[in-house]
């Protein structure tokens, strides 16, 4: 821990599995807090999540080191009464608390929030649940992305089948939120010394998080149709397109200037003063003739010499990258956890994207806990 971090100090119980909730603990442990996730015998299950590429008997899977660097981890049975005195004595010291069970189970394992806070009121205790306080139901990320318009908006078009999101993209958002909340939470403890506690669901981070999609049904009535990667209010923006050299690239035109200095770059000039493509609107209802003309004649160029002359110019257009590409290259080496352990030999992924001239980023951070390390729990 680097104590002139900004939450050197704070500690935080995790009782948090998968990706969501054990991203807030990453978070707060990458900027100084001492974060202690409290397993069942089994481990979070993320531990057996393992691609063909994992090592067979580790108990740290690819998918678990993405959220859980820079914690200890405790195997505590709350089914056991024991079990149960400990981690409210573990209660008592915390600032926050993150856990994920359905609604219900906290208070028939004996950590609920009335308990608790009632031992601690400065507790903080942020409870993450897929559709809120007075449902049952668990939330799945892939679900969760069906049934709030994501999977249906991300089709190639209105006649293929939805397509889910490759990351589990509700939980990172409801991760998002839950820190939001906690941060505010800890704000309003500072003017009033008390702690709070903090709902935050799948459901309604996925529905905060459709933005400009949410807004057009409501206010314009009309239902977004999936446009691949295209925008509905924009184009050239997102398409895919392959120059002669097979490179794939994308174009993010958002002004009518920018589309003036992609047809110079194209030397096609005299698009940009065809009626049907002078002025975004006009470019939106004639999406289909311009995609055509796009696909042919980026297709006889080369891609290196293409990108360059757009960044030249500063038309906004980037490389299809795949994600080793995009961690290999030298602007993302800032976001990489150095190996720390020969346990563990591998690089991580920062939570944290932001950068202060406060606080020092943090170069050094325990690799992802097994199952069963060496921690005990202070009694008495």
């Amino acid at each position: 821990m680097t104590p002139n971090l900004p939450f050197a100090g704070l500690r935080v119980l995790e009782l948090a599995a998968v990706l969501a909730g054990p991203q807030v603990g990453q978070f707060f442990a990458e900027l100084g807090a001492d974060v202690l996730k409290i397993e069942p015998p089994t481990g979070d299950v993320t531990r057996t999540w393992r691609t063909p590429g994992d090592a067979p008997d580790s108990s740290v899977s690819a998918y678990f080191a993405a959220s859980n660097w820079g914690k200890a981890s405790l195997v505590l049975d709350l089914t056991e009464p024991e079990a149960q005195a400990a981690l409210h004595r573990l209660a008592t010291e915390a600032d926050v608390l993150l856990l994920s069970y359905k609604p219900g189970d906290a208070e028939k394992l004996g950590v609920g929030y009335a308990a608790l806070s009632a031992a601690n009121p400065r507790l903080i205790y942020a409870h993450l649940t897929g559709y809120g306080p007075a449902s049952p139901r668990v939330g799945y990320d892939a679900v969760l992305q069906a049934e709030t318009g994501f999977m249906h908006l991300n089709a190639a078009s209105p006649a293929d089948p939805p397509q889910k999101m490759p990351v589990a993209l509700i939980d990172l958002l409801a991760a998002h939120q839950l820190k939001e909340g906690i941060l505010t939470a800890l704000y309003q403890r500072e003017k009033t010394g008390r702690g709070a506690l903090l709902s935050v669901s799948l459901l309604d981070s996925a529905l905060a998080s459709l933005a400009n999609q949410g807004a057009t049904w409501l206010v314009t009535g009309h239902d977004p149709r999936p446009l691949g990667s295209g925008h509905p209010g924009i184009v050239p923006y997102g398409t895919v397109y392959r120059t002669a050299d097979g490179q794939r690239l994308v174009l993010a035109i958002g002004t009518d200037a920018q589309f003036r200095q992609l047809c110079l770059v194209l030397m096609r000039p005299r698009w940009a003063d065809e009626p049907r493509f002078a002025t975004n609107p006009a470019r939106v209802r004639h999406r289909a003739a311009l995609e055509e003309l796009l696909l042919v004649r980026i297709a006889e160029l080369n891609g290196a010499t293409l990108l360059h002359e757009l960044a030249r110019l500063g038309v906004p257009a980037g490389a299809v990258r795949t994600v080793g590409e995009a961690l290999s290259q030298e602007a993302a080496q800032a976001m990489l956890l150095p190996p720390q352990s020969p346990a563990f030999p591998f690089a991580g992924l920062r939570t944290v994207a932001f950068r202060s001239s406060v606080w020092p980023v943090v170069g050094q951070l325990a690799p992802p806990p097994g199952l069963a390390p060496d921690y005990q729990p202070t009694t008495g």
